[in-house]
């Protein structure tokens, strides 16, 4: 169910230095990267790693920038589990839609305790 962790960091130069060489060990590289966003795995095959710069533009601290990511069957699950987060309790924090290119599509919200969770699917 665990698609990807996302970790905050404050330098994302010095996050993407750390974690190419842990990546590079492991046999994976980076599978997205947009400016403030870099993950590492392979789509479709086990939970990746990523490194975020905070999106609310606060500094990263343990748990600012941390996000779970459930990994959906398709588009439409990925609107149905956003929907039903907001039916029980949850806020919004980015509707379902495409996010870059790269055939990635995501629903941002968080728990009723504020626990920043995802849903996604890659094309």
């Amino acid at each position: 169910m665990i698609g990807y962790v996302t970790l905050g960091t404050n330098d994302l130069a010095r996050a993407a230095r750390f974690y190419d060489a842990i990546a590079g060990e492991m046999g994976v590289g980076r599978m997205m990267e947009f400016g403030t966003y870099i993950a590492w795995g392979t789509p479709g095959g086990a939970p990746g790693i990523a490194a975020t710069v905070p999106f609310d533009g606060n500094a990263a601290s343990v748990g600012n920038g941390v996000m779970v990511a459930l990994e959906a069957g398709d588009r439409a699950q990925v609107d149905r589990i956003h929907a039903i987060a907001l039916e029980h309790g949850g806020s919004c924090e980015g509707p379902p839609g495409p996010r870059g290119d790269s055939g990635f599509y995501a629903a941002y919200f968080r728990d009723p305790d504020g626990n920043k969770l995802n849903a996604f699917v890659m094309a």
